[in-house]
């Protein structure tokens, strides 16, 4: 395609783009596809000759976009949200139209010299001491990877002797990331929670001192501040007290509520974070940035360099000695340029602007959360600290069972069929609880108010 062909389709296409954004409520948040449909559509094998790019644009609407959920539909409280924004929306372009492997210096200056100014801006903005030094990191999974990893090599004995903990409503990439790390999975302990599903220092310590008295060594400790199912926030302060006895890494993984910190009133879920051996936030979810950017802030860069340096002479070059290579810094050899985005949305929005969005989310659910409470039938299963609200229905008459926990499932699933909005679930205590989830650019109060008359709706068998 030459520069003139690609001016063309690029204005066509940003057109296309423009209206998505404007229109993306009409949407169906969730598709009717069926599994195998979209596969099924499409060809076999790939073509022969080259097609016209009318032709794929045309097959793009009628085959996938109809098979889409659309993560930035104003409807969209499912999971956690992502920060997808058109200012993030145009530093992607230009990263991609640069097309910078920056893996390295040497690479890519202006990206390595943009992430070290953006990771001291994030460390700011969320209070985190200036102890701590940042990276950008694809996701929150990989970020604990790493954590995980660094943990192993501080270790003077074999690793089958070494432990993790993290509590019982952590998120399923601990487990999985310590496995990758090589710890024995029956070494991986859950430690049990307390009624606002956060860990209980108490039982933490009984676990690490019954290990230490079987001869294992309690090598890393996963506290989460805001956990998936209810943002439940790990106590860090004697947390820390005993990662300090005991002598563990202490990874904090607060990836949905770590970007709440900005706001003064919110920071204090941070208390003790400057005890961490390391931390993690996701701007991707709540800070106008799209998928995927992980800061990942570490206080002991040497050790993070001892598992991850890895310098072949090809790679060798004259700055080394007085520069970063984030290279060195996690799994990744090859880096995309992920702090552009965040340079365009932070200097969009300014913080303040970033500020006013977190804390109308929090408003929203703080709302949403008192007319579940102000409603008759209506209970809410977890406290409300940010912008998640857990609940359920409960018919008179009905108690904890299985036949309560299948009642909001069929309720959840009517919803959800309005395609006007998309909630999911979770399971709390072994309850069935309802999630509404907020944190995108796009949500109005409109979209919530919406919410809530669906799901009344829905309990009155109107849906």
């Amino acid at each position: 395609m030459k520069p003139e062909e690609f001016r063309a389709e690029a204005h066509r296409m940003v057109d296309w783009m423009a209206d998505y954004l404007a229109g993306v409520g009409s949407y169906p948040v969730v598709p009717t596809t069926r599994p195998g449909e979209v596969r099924a559509a499409i060809a076999a094998r790939a073509p022969e000759q080259p097609e016209s790019m009318s032709r794929i644009t045309a097959d793009f609407e009628r085959i996938i976009l109809p098979g889409m959920t659309h993560w930035g539909h104003p409807g969209f409280f499912a999971y956690f949200p992502t920060g997808s924004t058109p200012v993030s929306l145009l530093a992607e372009m230009l990263t991609t139209t640069l097309g910078a492997q920056c893996m390295s210096w040497q690479t890519s200056p202006a990206a390595t010299e943009l992430e070290q100014v953006m990771m001291e801006w994030l460390r700011q903005m969320i209070g985190l001491p200036a102890s701590f030094t940042g990276v950008i990191q694809d996701t929150a999974s990989t970020a604990t990877l790493v954590a995980l990893i660094t943990a192993r090599d501080r270790l003077t004995v074999p690793v089958a002797k070494a432990t993790v903990y993290t509590s019982s409503e952590a998120h399923s990439s601990v487990l999985k990331g310590a496995r990758m790390a090589g710890f024995a999975e029956d070494h991986v302990r859950l430690v049990p929670v307390d009624a606002a599903y956060a860990m209980r220092p108490g039982a933490l310590a009984a676990l690490l001192a019954s290990d230490v008295a079987q001869g294992l060594v309690p090598t890393a400790i996963v506290a989460t501040v805001g956990t998936t199912a209810s943002t439940g926030l790990d106590p860090l302060p004697p947390i820390a007290d005993l990662a300090e006895e005991y002598g563990a890494w202490l990874h904090v993984d607060a990836a949905y509520a770590g970007s709440a910190a900005i706001l003064p009133e919110i920071r204090p879920i941070l208390e003790g974070v400057e005890r961490a051996d390391s931390f993690l936030m996701n701007p991707h979810k709540w800070l106008a940035v799209h998928f995927d950017c992980t800061a990942y802030f570490v206080r002991d860069v040497a050790a993070l360099h001892r598992s991850f340096s890895a310098t072949p002479e090809y790679l060798r070059t004259a700055h080394d000695p007085e520069v970063v290579n984030y290279r060195d810094w996690g799994i990744q050899l090859g880096r995309r340029f992920r702090a552009l985005k965040l340079w365009f949305a932070i200097r969009h929005y300014g913080v303040a602007g970033l500020q006013n969005m977190v804390r109308g989310h929090i408003a929203m659910a703080q709302g949403f959360a008192r007319r579940v409470a102000e409603t008759a039938e209506w209970e809410l299963m977890a406290p409300v600290p940010l912008g998640l609200v857990c609940f359920r229905h409960v018919p008179a008459g009905m108690v904890d069972g299985p036949d309560l926990d299948e009642h909001n499932r069929r309720l959840l699933a009517r919803v959800n069929a309005s395609g006007r909005v998309y909630l999911t679930h979770a399971s709390l205590g072994g309850r069935y609880a309802i999630r509404l989830a907020l944190g995108h650019a796009a949500t109005t109060q409109a979209a919530v108010d919406e919410a809530w008359a669906l799901l009344v709706t829905a309990v009155s068998g109107e849906g």
